[in-house]
């Protein structure tokens, strides 16, 4: 529902968007693929597509980016020309592994560091918000992010389709046994589906931590980011834009000011990247994938103010009155990880 001010103007309920810049290796290293190793990329192809498209829509948003990638000299240029145009800079991790929640305290600690480390070198912006990959969190990633002076986690996806995605992804994965294990809670458990939609704090033992949750369609818990509505858009145009339509008219309805996330694999296709033609949507190709995304981009600030999620959180935390909650994360076994 749109509020009116005091003068009797419309303003549009706030919103954010954010895109998580994984790379060409990442998805090789998550398929099971070998030559991940050599860190190849695409961020010189998908990067300058992204900033003309946002630019066309006079939209700022939010790249939560791989420290890995942020290392390499190769992919400074990309990197920093999204600091240059003026978007929000995030922290995605160094390694990029969906089982972060299996790091000890101290390779949480150096992991954090060691990517904020090759960000700020890249792009000359020290990141102070958190995506975990593959929606990996655990209390010490929390209470790292909150010593280390961060505004905001970003790493819930409240929906209950997580044991569905993990098998349909070990279904198609190539990994050996060890691979799985490391793998197991990826996505999350059924229950995660009964986490806040709302942005909240966490109360941890060294003060609180702002949560902003990837948004999913209020009481349906199901997906909306743009990689699933791409995948119906492989089946139907029409109908991917009409369940994207409903979802934000829930959004409304229930009051959800939506955390839109986005992925690098949005704005290409397997014309574009021949290797990646197994992950779903490649068939589409790239650039009627930038039309599609063009047309949902328009119909989304159509009806919300969006901003970067720092911003965002800003305005929530102006607001005041933000619910607690207590961390609670399925307990498991610490897992070393080779240097």
């Amino acid at each position: 529902m749109t509020i009116s001010t005091p003068d009797g103007t419309a303003r549009k309920p706030k919103a954010s968007i954010s895109l998580d810049l994984d790379n060409q290796w990442s998805y090789m290293k998550t398929h099971g693929d070998e030559g991940w190793q050599s860190f190849p990329s695409y961020l010189d192809l998908v990067v300058p597509r992204v900033l003309d498209l946002l630019a066309r829509h006079n939209l700022k948003i939010t790249f939560f980016i791989v420290g890995q990638d942020a290392a390499l000299e190769k992919n400074h240029k990309a990197l920093r020309s999204i600091a240059d145009a003026g978007h929000e800079i995030g922290n995605h991790s160094f390694h990029h592994e969906p089982w972060l929640h299996l790091y000890t305290p101290e390779q949480v600690a150096t992991e954090i560091e060691q990517a904020e480390d090759a960000i700020m070198t890249a792009t000359g912006v020290r990141p102070t918000g958190f995506r975990g990959p593959g929606f990996s969190v655990s209390l010490e990633v929390l209470k790292t992010l909150k010593a280390r002076g961060y505004q905001y986690d970003a790493s819930t996806f409240p929906t209950f389709i997580g044991p569905a995605a993990r098998a349909y992804y070990f279904m198609n994965a190539r990994l050996p046994k060890e691979e799985r294990k490391k793998r197991s809670a990826l996505f999350g458990t059924f229950s995660e589906g009964l986490r806040p939609l709302k942005p909240y704090n966490w109360q941890l033992s060294n003060g609180p931590l702002l949560e902003v949750p990837v948004t999913t369609i209020p009481m349906l818990r199901a997906p909306f980011h743009l990689s699933y509505i791409l995948y119906l858009a492989g089946y139907s145009r029409p109908i991917a834009r009409r369940y994207f339509l409903t979802a934000l008219q829930m959004c409304r309805l229930r009051k959800v000011e939506p955390s839109l996330l986005l992925h690098p694999l949005d704005f290409l296709g397997g014309d574009d990247i021949d290797v990646l033609k197994f992950f779903p949507a490649m068939q589409i190709p790239g650039r009627q994938k930038v039309a599609i995304a063009d047309e949902l981009f328009a119909a989304f600030r159509n009806q919300f103010d969006v901003l970067p999620m720092g911003e965002y959180v800003r305005t929530v935390q102006s607001r005041g009155g933000l619910p607690t909650k207590t961390p609670a994360f399925r307990k498991e076994q610490a897992l070393a990880v080779p240097a």
